[in-house]
C-alpha cells in the first residue's frame, strides 16, 4: 500500500495589495522524502513557507498533516504541530553555547534550576545523533558557519519531528560542507522525516532530492520525480520556456560590436570564497557583455567583485595594463567603475533628495568633500542628463520618490554616467518597470556601447541579455561556466550549459 501524504498543501491562494502572489498552488509532501521547492525570484516559494509557517495567512486553500487540517497562527504554532524551518541566515544566539542554542526554552531543571549536567549530556547525544561530535559546552560563534548550521537544525529537531524544512541552507558552505550537511539530510530521510529543501542550487537539486515542484510567477508548474526531469527541461520551465521552442530557436538580433582585440581590463582567477569561484574575464571598450544564469548562480556577487562591494580573496584585477586594487566602491569609482545595483529603492535612488542632489552623487564622492561642486555645476550636469536620457520629471528639484520605476532607473543611470566611466555594470536594469520605459533602456545600453563604454549587462531575463550583449558568460552555482559568442548565442545553448549539457564552445 501506497504512503499517505504527511503534507498536503491544496489551492493556496494568497494576494497582497496589487500582486498575485499564490494562485491555487497544490504541494505535498511524503514521509521519507527530500522535497526541492525550485522557482525563480517572485515565483512564490517565500510565501508558500510563511503560510505553512504561520508567517502569513492564506486566503484560501487547505492544509493538512497526517490528515488533520490545520492553519498555523505563528512560527511556534507550527513548531508545536511539527513544522521546523531552518533558515538561509541562523537564527540564533551566538554568545551562548551550543547546549543552550538547542534546549534554550526547554531546558531541564532540577529544584528550580537548570540541570547543566543533563543538559549537556542530552546536547551531546543530538549532535551524536547527526555524527557531529563536538563540545557542546563551548559558544556557538567558536565553530564553523557549517557546524552553526548542523547545530539549528538539532535545535530544530528537538522542537518539531514531522517536517524540516531548509530554506538555502547551503549559501554560505563550501562544497565540503554541503556534503556533510547532505549526509544529514538523507540520514533524517531514512529516519522518515519528511524535508521540505529550498535551493537555487542545480547540482544540488539533482544530488540529494526525490522530487521537485517548480513555481513560476505564483502558479504551479508542476511536481516530478528528480530522476524523470532532464536539467535542462527544469530550467526551462522555471523561466516559462517550452523546451522543444527552445530547440528550434535561431539566434537572437543583438548589437553588432565584436570583442575588443585588447581588453582594457581582465580579472585572472578573481574570487571570493562564498560567494563566487575563482574566474578569469576580459573586458574591452564598447563590448556588451550579458552575465546570465539563474537566480542564485553568482551573477550580483561577480559584479559586485568587480566594484568593490566584494572583497576578493584570490586572484587580481589588471586595468589597462597594471595591477590594481578594488577593496571597496571608492576604489572601483576612481578606477572608472560604475555599479547600477538590482534594488534601486533600497540600494540606488534616495528618495528623499531631489533629481539633481542623486544626478551629481557619485561624481561627488569621487571628488571628495574637500571639492564640493558648485550648485551652478550641479545644475548643468542634471539638466544635461535630463535631456541625454528623456528623463520625465518636473524638475530637476523634484524628489525622486515621486518618479515612475523607470525614470528613477534612468536617475540612477545618469548618477553614474556623470562620472564617464569606463566600465558600467548594470544588474537588473529594467525589472519592475513598464515596457515603453524597458526598450528604453535596451537602446541606451547599445547607444552607451557605441560611445566606447564597457558594459556588464545582468537580467533575469534570458532573452533580454541576449538581445544587449555581444558575449554571454554564463554562470551556474557560483561559478562562471562558459562563454558563448556569435552563432552560439541562443536560449538553447544557454539553457543547456546552465543545465550541464554541454561544454563551453
Amino acid at each position: 500500500m501506497e504512503a499517505e501524504p504527511i503534507l498536503t498543501m491544496a489551492g493556496i491562494c494568497k494576494s497582497y495589495p496589487g500582486v498575485r502572489a499564490l494562485s491555487n498552488v497544490d504541494f505535498d509532501l511524503m514521509p521519507g522524502e527530500i522535497h526541492a521547492l525550485v522557482g525563480e525570484n517572485g515565483a512564490g516559494k517565500s510565501t508558500l513557507i510563511k503560510i505553512l509557517t504561520g508567517v502569513e495567512k492564506l486566503d484560501s486553500g487547505r492544509i493538512t498533516l497526517e490528515g488533520k487540517d490545520i492553519l498555523p497562527k505563528s512560527t511556534q504554532d507550527a513548531q508545536k504541530l511539527g513544522i521546523g524551518t531552518v533558515y538561509q541566515e541562523i537564527n540564533l544566539c551566538p554568545n551562548l553555547t551550543v547546549a543552550e542554542n538547542i534546549f534554550i526554552g526547554k531546558e531541564k531543571t532540577k529544584h528550580g534550576k537548570i540541570d547543566w549536567k543533563s543538559l549537556y549530556a542530552d546536547a551531546r547525544r543530538t549532535m551524536k545523533g547527526l555524527n557531529l561530535d563536538i563540545d557542546v559546552q563551548k559558544p556557538l560563534n567558536s565553530y564553523s558557519v557549517a557546524v552553526q548550521q548542523m547545530v539549528a537544525i538539532a535545535r530544530t529537531l528537538e522542537f518539531s519531528s514531522k517536517v524540516l524544512i531548509l530554506d538555502e541552507p547551503t549559501s554560505s558552505l563550501d562544497q565540503n560542507e554541503a556534503n556533510k550537511l547532505f549526509e544529514i539530510m538523507r540520514q533524517l530521510r531514512d529516519r522518515g522525516l519528511g524535508i521540505l529543501f529550498i535551493t537555487h542550487f542545480i547540482d544540488q537539486v539533482y544530488e540529494v532530492s526525490d522530487r521537485i515542484t517548480i513555481l513560476r510567477n505564483g502558479g504551479l508548474v508542476g511536481h516530478y520525480r528528480t530522476r524523470d526531469l532532464p536539467k535542462v527541461q527544469m530550467v526551462a520551465k522555471m523561466i516559462g520556456k517550452d523546451y522543444s521552442d527552445l530547440v528550434a530557436m535561431d539566434r537572437t538580433a543583438r548589437p553588432e560590436q565584436e570583442a575588443a582585440e585588447k581588453p582594457f581590463l581582465r580579472a585572472e582567477k578573481l574570487g571570493r570564497r562564498g560567494d563566487i569561484a575563482p574566474f578569469d574575464l576580459a573586458v574591452g571598450k564598447g563590448e556588451v557583455i550579458g552575465l546570465t544564469g539563474l537566480l542564485g548562480s553568482g551573477r550580483t556577487e561577480l559584479a559586485q567583485l568587480l566594484f568593490g562591494i566584494r572583497r576578493a580573496d584570490t586572484g587580481r584585477l589588471v586595468l589597462n595594463g597594471k595591477e590594481i586594487k578594488i577593496a571597496k566602491p571608492i576604489d572601483g569609482i576612481r578606477n572608472g567603475f560604475a555599479y547600477c545595483p538590482e534594488d534601486r529603492k533600497a540600494q540606488g535612488v534616495i528618495g528623499e533628495l531631489t533629481v539633481r542632489e542623486n544626478i551629481i552623487m557619485a561624481l561627488q564622492a569621487s571628488r571628495g568633500h574637500l571639492k564640493r561642486i558648485s550648485r551652478k555645476e550641479q545644475e548643468a550636469i542634471a539638466d544635461r542628463y535630463i535631456k541625454a536620457l528623456n528623463i520625465k520629471a518636473s524638475s530637476q528639484e523634484q524628489l525622486v520618490r515621486n518618479l515612475s520605476g523607470g525614470n528613477q532607473q534612468k536617475v540612477i543611470l545618469a548618477r553614474w554616467l556623470a562620472t564617464d566611466p569606463e566600465l558600467l555594470i548594470l544588474d537588473e536594469p529594467t525589472r519592475g518597470i513598464d515596457i515603453g520605459a524597458k526598450s528604453e533602456i535596451q537602446k541606451l545600453v547599445r547607444r552607451l556601447a557605441k560611445n566606447d563604454i564597457a558594459i556588464l549587462f545582468i537580467s533575469s531575463e534570458v532573452d533580454e541579455t541576449l538581445r544587449c550583449s555581444t558575449r554571454l558568460v554564463v554562470l551556474r552555482d557560483k561559478k562562471v561556466v562558459g562563454e558563448l559568442r556569435g552563432e552560439d548565442m541562443n536560449e538553447n545553448r544557454v539553457m543547456r550549459m546552465i543545465a550541464e549539457e554541454v561544454e563551453q564552445p
